[in-house]
């Protein structure tokens, strides 16, 4: 079955606005255009719920009853339980409180194993601890290929080895990472696996319990949805580490990893991604078949349109980059565990004159370190300018690769 690519556009405001009109958007790892069914539901709460949830009176009650579907729909296509879904700020600042809450269950002279691989966001937290007497392990990426290779990672653990730290996907460099395979092997030696799934859950609706990680974090803001990092945080791990929140809120799970308290609003149309997933599904479904479908069914149906579309958008791309001979791929340069973030280091021009003519011809791309300096540190590569950097999801259409691909031949002569 492919993509009804007409209809998925049909969800995004974005696509009807004619300030973005013959622009092809490429810089989605930075933050994807938000679905309508979340736009309209952020607008709804601040137009009729805009008052302190919770209370026994209507319009409390109705925002209140928004931010608990949030919880429990997101849950439902997660794998998760609702009261393992936490909605932050950020997940910078997820991972920043995470770090405080678990450096109680650890000793002086304890270890963790953080990527050079992460955005900062799942790597400066856990550094600093550090200065707390926690050793810091670094598990580098190949030189090369920027892949972190496992065979490594095996010969990393000690007996104080408490965690590792890594991403899904490396929001720079695009390999997909086996996570299942390392947290089985973190688990292992009785370590914990935190996964930083920033780069990889916009692609692929994550099933926390069959990944095997015990702390998962990814925004929605890159996943269509408001701007918010949400967490999963195993239910019985939770209960371990160490109350963040105000010392009265220590007995209530949903509170104790979130000191900000929610963004009622936020969280409220957080649901809507889930209300997107499901007038996918119901667009795509086989209607052969009645009935109520699981979760997981429509999670494993979703994520196969997805996936299928964005490789065969992936293949004429990378084709085109690697059969030119003035530009560096960073990653792989084949479609095998590869995500649609794709960067790359022009040889022969500046790449910020490279950078500008994408613009000229109209393409919304990046170019920087994305907040992923320690892979540059790793393969040589300044941060200052960077690499130019072209993303894209699932409503990206043949006619923007085509764009993509003639400004690139122009851009880089």
């Amino acid at each position: 079955m492919a993509l009804d690519l007409s209809f998925i556009r049909s969800q995004f405001p974005a696509f009807r606005d004619p300030d973005l009109k013959g622009w092809a958007f490429f810089e989605n790892a930075g933050g994807s255009y938000p679905c309508q069914q979340v736009v309209d539901r952020l607008h709804h709460f601040y137009t009729h719920h805009k008052v302190q949830p919770y209370y026994p009176y209507p319009a409390s009650i109705k925002a209140g009853e928004q931010m608990d579907e949030a919880y429990a729909s997101m849950a439902s296509y997660l794998g998760a339980d609702p009261l393992e879904i936490h909605f932050g700020p950020s997940t910078t600042q997820n991972a920043y409180v995470l770090s405080h809450a678990l450096r109680s269950m650890w000793n002086e002279g304890d270890e963790i194993i953080v990527s050079c691989q992460d955005h900062e966001a799942n790597a400066g937290a856990w550094r600093r601890l550090e200065a707390t007497g926690i050793k810091i392990v670094e598990w580098h990426v190949d030189k090369q290929t920027g892949v972190l290779p496992i065979e490594d990672l095996s010969k990393l653990f000690s007996k104080r080895t408490r965690m590792v730290a890594f991403p899904h996907c490396s929001n720079v460099i695009g390999h997909v990472n086996p996570v299942g395979k390392i947290a089985s092997l973190a688990h292992y030696h009785d370590a914990l696996c935190v996964v930083d799934g920033v780069g990889w859950a916009p692609h692929e609706i994550p099933d926390f319990k069959s990944l095997g990680a015990d702390i998962y974090l990814f925004s929605s803001y890159k996943t269509f949805g408001p701007h918010l990092g949400v967490m999963y945080v195993r239910h019985e791990l939770n209960l371990q580490m160490a109350n963040q929140s105000h010392f009265f809120k220590d007995g209530s799970p949903r509170h104790r990893l979130t000191p900000a308290g929610p963004d009622h609003a936020q969280v409220a149309a957080a649901a809507g991604m889930a209300h997107y997933w499901d007038a996918v599904y119901e667009h795509h479904r086989d209607t052969a078949k009645p009935g109520q479908a699981e979760a997981n069914q429509k999670r494993e149906l979703l994520n196969d349109l997805f996936r299928g579309h964005e490789m065969e958008l992936l293949a004429p791309l990378l084709e085109f980059l690697g059969s030119r001979k003035d530009l560096r791929i960073i990653g792989p340069s084949s479609l095998e565990n590869r995500a649609p973030i794709v960067s790359f280091l022009p040889l022969k021009k500046d790449l910020k004159t490279v950078y500008d003519g994408l613009t000229k011809n109209q393409i919304m791309a990046g170019y920087g370190h994305f907040y992923a300096v320690r892979p540059l540190i790793d393969m040589d590569i300044p941060r200052d300018p960077g690499v130019i950097r072209l993303s894209f999801v699932h409503y990206t259409s043949p006619a923007e690769i085509q764009q993509l691909i003639a400004g690139l031949e122009s851009a880089l002569g």
